[in-house]
């Protein structure tokens, strides 16, 4: 078990629908990074937020999934991305975690965006994904899944949230206080990674990526609008120590997902 985990969050424009830019550009950005456990890069990493599914969608033995795998070893650190996959006829808007050997696993986006008619192009997801990594329990969603709290609530099984995201700078508010919401109701670690610039669809985006304590707090530095890859630290015994102290999780609602 290690205690300390250090988390790299990449804030970054992405090229619209133009995957090969996309890895020169997301290499070029970590070719400095040290000591990174866990390396977290924003939804749709190599295309944007694009409905173009048939045209943009790899298999999940493509290119893509080979660079991440690729990168993680090289790096020795895990990794988080989304990315457009077709399966059995589907399309999925699909978040693999990859590790340092390059393992996987992934989890399909299950709330699909209607307002963009994500879900006229997307299959939903039906399962969440919770990771054992180095000691720590942790939950990857994507963008709109941060909207749904119960699909997001810990039952003591996770200690770390994190969610990758394309959220336009026009519901700023709702990210930012919808993410420290997550980490003040479930006791956790919560890590929001968003793209900033402008996409093929003239929608903004700033950014706004944070690491957020069980508290409620921000404890990382940055900035909306700027591309930055940040280094933060997080401590599995400060949470559990916290948790010790105020135990709120103990008189939770029991619930099923049907």
């Amino acid at each position: 078990m290690q205690d300390k985990l250090n988390i790299t969050i990449v804030q970054s424009n992405l090229v619209w629908e133009n995957i090969d830019a996309n890895l020169e550009n997301f290499a070029k950005k970590l070719e400095n990074v040290g000591a990174a456990d866990l390396i977290v890069l924003p939804e749709m990493f190599n295309t944007g937020f694009s409905m173009n599914s048939k045209n943009l969608a790899e298999k999940p033995d493509g290119k893509s999934v080979k660079w991440l795998v690729n990168l993680a070893k090289e790096k020795n650190s895990a990794l988080i991305a989304s990315l457009i996959i077709e399966e059995n006829q589907q399309f999925f808007n699909r978040l693999y975690f990859i590790f340092p050997n390059g393992d996987l696993q992934f989890y399909n986006k299950r709330h699909l965006f209607r307002m963009a008619n994500e879900h006229n192009y997307y299959s939903a997801g039906d399962k969440d994904l919770i990771v054992n990594y180095k000691g720590w329990r942790i939950k990857p969603l994507v963008c709109y899944d941060l909207r749904f709290p119960i699909w997001a609530r810990n039952k003591n099984d996770y200690d770390l949230l994190i969610y990758i995201a394309n959220w336009p700078e026009r519901r700023n508010e709702p990210w930012k206080i919808l993410l420290k919401a997550r980490a003040i109701e479930n006791q956790s670690y919560v890590v929001g990674v968003n793209r900033i610039g402008t996409d093929g669809n003239n929608v903004i985006f700033s950014g706004d990526s944070a690491v957020i304590n069980p508290k409620g707090e921000i404890i990382s530095k940055t900035k909306a609008h700027q591309e930055n890859v940040e280094n933060v630290e997080i401590s599995l015994s400060e949470l559990n120590e916290f948790k010790e102290k105020f135990p709120a999780y103990i008189d939770a609602d029991n619930f099923e997902i049907k």
